[in-house]
């Protein structure tokens, strides 16, 4: 099955600006779904596909900032372009140590905006692959044995097989078998490639005592 189609999340009180977004967006292919507050966009079902948002700063109730500190401390990261009439260099500053893409002052030109959210699908589309990613391996991991586990760690971290052998106190010939069941479940094909697999979930051999 195919990718889901991208969405971008205008999230401003003001109707008339996101419709006029929306018109935009509609004009290079893109769909847009419109919220007039943060708690609409909260208790919204999030999409299925790419994703940014595009965000005014001030709002009645909770604003734009606030919004990127909740998802930031949910760890939903997405993409986030902030809209404001009056910014600040501390607001702005705040925004973008907290991974906003852009930070635009109305008014600005439509190919800024554009550029953004491109920028934002973009990014969005990366992370999504890299979950993905990160998934298949941590699924592949889960089929290990424990014995198996023990050994591909010690394999990522250099260690030979007979020293593999000495330091878990079991025959060469098993750590041999071992590493191949484990090199084929993880459908490795060779040692710098396990590494990485090892490295996409952060594994390391001190971390042997949690498996």
């Amino acid at each position: 099955m195919g990718e889901a189609n991208p969405s971008v999340l205008v999230i401003d009180d003001d109707p008339e600006f996101r419709d006029s977004v929306a018109r935009l967006l509609r004009t290079v292919g893109l769909d847009a779904r419109q919220f007039s507050s943060v708690p609409d966009f909260l208790e919204a079902d999030p999409p299925d596909g790419p994703t940014c948002l595009v965000l005014d700063v001030r709002m009645p109730g909770r604003s734009g900032l606030d919004l990127q500190s909740e998802l930031v401390a949910a760890n939903r990261q997405v993409p986030i372009i902030f809209i404001t009439a009056y910014a600040d260099v501390p607001m702005t500053v705040q925004a973008m140590k907290s991974g906003a893409i852009e930070f635009l002052t109305k008014p600005f030109r439509d190919q800024d905006l554009l550029d953004a959210i491109d920028a934002g699908l973009a990014r969005d589309r990366a992370r999504r692959e890299s979950d993905r990613v990160v998934a298949a391996i941590r699924r592949r991991l889960d089929t290990l044995s424990p014995r198996e586990t023990e050994v591909m760690l010690h394999v990522v971290a250099g260690r030979l097989n007979k020293q593999i052998a000495s330091d878990i106190g079991i025959a060469e010939s098993t750590v041999k078998v071992h590493r191949t069941n484990l090199m084929r479940k993880m459908k490795a094909r060779s040692v710098p490639e396990l590494t990485r697999m090892a490295d996409c979930l952060n594994i390391k051999l001190q971390q042997r005592q949690n498996f």
